[in-house]
């Protein structure tokens, strides 16, 4: 009887890391989606309780709940299970990810590419370049979150609540996501600039 307790014991932490990584792959997804806890809820007829709880890591749930999850991030059953792992920390210039909006309509003049392996962990850092002349603010974002930018050249106007915040090379800014923000690159030269969003949006 004593074997059989520390087998169950030397198990648990396998089950606990399987929950956690399906939890981050659920709550990957759902960001990607743009999906928001009750909306995925309604998508899946998942309560919204348990997806909470899955995405911190924690509960346990049935076959046909996760069945109905993937049907709600429209995936593959599979792929709750198996999210793409980076095999290396490191993000080679080259290989970069370009991020989409989709449809692209947000992405004249702009180029958005991943810094980190993925957007998995508690940060996104992107590369962003913007041609003189791209605008943001007819699509104000607002998020939870926080963000910090710096600009490595160029000149950036950022919006915060209609309110401009102009940044030439090496200046930096940190604010609120909740905050209604946007951008327009200014200047005859493009902007290339460093964005760190926590928790991940794109």
């Amino acid at each position: 009887m004593s074997s059989s307790n520390a087998g169950d014991k030397d198990n648990r932490p396998d089950a606990d890391a399987s929950i956690a990584s399906l939890g981050e792959q659920i709550r990957s997804l759902r960001k990607h989606l743009g999906l928001t806890l009750e909306e995925l809820s309604s998508r899946s007829n998942v309560s919204t309780g348990l997806i909470s709880l899955l995405e911190r890591g924690k509960g346990n749930p049935s076959f046909a709940s996760l069945i109905q999850l993937a049907h709600g991030l429209d995936v593959p059953i599979g792929r709750l299970f198996h999210g793409e792992t980076p095999a290396s920390p490191v993000v080679r210039a080259k290989e970069r990810r370009t991020l989409e909006w989709h449809g692209n309509e947000k992405l004249d003049g702009a180029r958005y590419q991943l810094l980190t392996p993925s957007l998995k962990g508690a940060l996104e850092v992107v590369w962003v370049e913007t041609e003189p002349g791209h605008d943001t603010s007819g699509t104000p974002f607002r998020h939870n979150g926080e963000e910090f930018g710096i600009v490595l050249s160029g000149v950036k106007d950022v919006f915060l609540d209609g309110v401009r915040h102009r940044l030439e090379a090496g200046d930096s800014i940190t604010y609120s996501s909740s905050i209604p923000h946007w951008y327009v690159a200014v200047g005859d030269e493009p902007s290339t600039a460093i964005w760190v969003i926590t928790p991940p949006t794109w």
